[in-house]
């Protein structure tokens, strides 16, 4: 059965799946990272996982994957398919594609940014499928972006577009790893959240998920918090609408597993904030959750093989997913 390899690389942990050419989930598995082995062994971690699945596709499929598509996270090059940089990894400059292809005997490998890779995953078979433009926002341990244009993901001219975390809400706030201050992932970040709301319940373990229940049961420090948050991450988001125009704003991420604890008052943040010539984007939860990486990285290696409007731009519905071996 003709299959890709789809592989995400995380801080933590690798996710990997074999996909067919519908999009069908075939295989799936998950391993640990490894990173405090150092970036070395994280490598030979991914070339191991990869050349694995490849037999497994071998032994149980009857064929080797066409291709491989790997999401990974840091600044990536992905004409040159170089991992540039990735600080919690270790990495710089490693020839990620290449090493992967040679380990693969040959194929053709696509390497993706893992924002804009569960992005790409979002647009065409998520919360944004049929959108001809969307920005999607995962509000975790930092916030990220990927513009979706016409069913692909627009890089920039030097591979970071898109970091609307970085955009400054608050100038003179909180300093950011990124050397400015008040950026809005400082602010409305579901790390950003857990840091305030630990402060003001007096709870250092307590976190953005036990901000989001204080909320929910009329805690007034908590609403106090939230809308903090809230407000910050409203003033981003009508940045990124005044220059990007999109038309559905998918916000994903752990933050976003609050529901309409989040979603209702950003709405009438955003509201409130738009101005005569803009127009209200569709504000929607991501459909993916934590697979929109390894979805996205089958898209991108089906794309090698079939291009953007191949088969795999039509997959089995990935909120009901068919039964996979283990």
């Amino acid at each position: 059965m003709r299959h890709v390899i789809a592989l995400d690389v995380g801080g933590t942990g690798m996710k990997a799946a074999l996909v067919g050419a519908d999009g069908t989930l075939l295989h799936e598995a998950r391993r640990p990272t490894g990173r405090e082995r150092g970036p070395d062994a994280v490598v030979e971690s991914i070339l191991d996982f990869a050349a694995d699945l490849r037999a497994h596709g071998i032994r149980e499929l009857g064929e080797p994957a066409a291709a491989a598509g790997v999401a990974i996270p840091g600044i990536v090059d992905t004409a040159r398919g170089t991992a540039v940089y990735a600080s919690n990894l270790g990495w710089r400059d490693v020839p990620m594609r290449d090493l992967l292809s040679r380990r693969l005997q040959g194929v053709p490998v696509a390497l993706g940014h893992d924002v804009r890779t569960g992005g790409l995953a979002e647009g065409r078979i998520g919360a944004g499928k049929g959108a001809d433009r969307f920005l999607f926002v995962p509000l975790g341990t930092g916030i990220a972006g990927a513009i979706g244009i016409g069913g692909g993901i627009e890089p920039g001219a030097h591979g970071s577009a898109g970091e609307i975390g970085h955009i400054i809400v608050r100038p003179g706030g909180p300093p950011c790893g990124c050397g400015q201050r008040g950026c809005l992932e400082r602010l409305a970040s579901a790390s950003a959240v857990s840091e305030a709301w630990a402060a003001a319940s007096g709870d250092p373990e307590a976190d953005a998920a036990d901000c989001a229940k204080a909320v929910e049961s009329g805690d007034p420090r908590a609403q106090q918090v939230w809308q903090n948050a809230v407000d910050a991450l409203a003033d981003g988001l009508i940045t990124a609408l005044t220059l990007l125009d999109p038309h559905t704003l998918i916000i994903g991420g752990g933050l976003a597993e609050a529901g309409e604890t989040l979603f209702t008052p950003l709405r009438a943040a955003m509201t409130e904030r738009i101005v005569t010539f803009q127009t209200q984007p569709l504000i929607v939860p991501a459909a993916l959750g934590d697979t929109a990486g390894c979805l996205g990285a089958g898209l991108l290696a089906w794309d090698l093989l079939d291009g953007p409007d191949g088969p795999a731009t039509a997959p089995t519905d990935p909120t009901n997913p068919p039964e996979v071996t283990a």
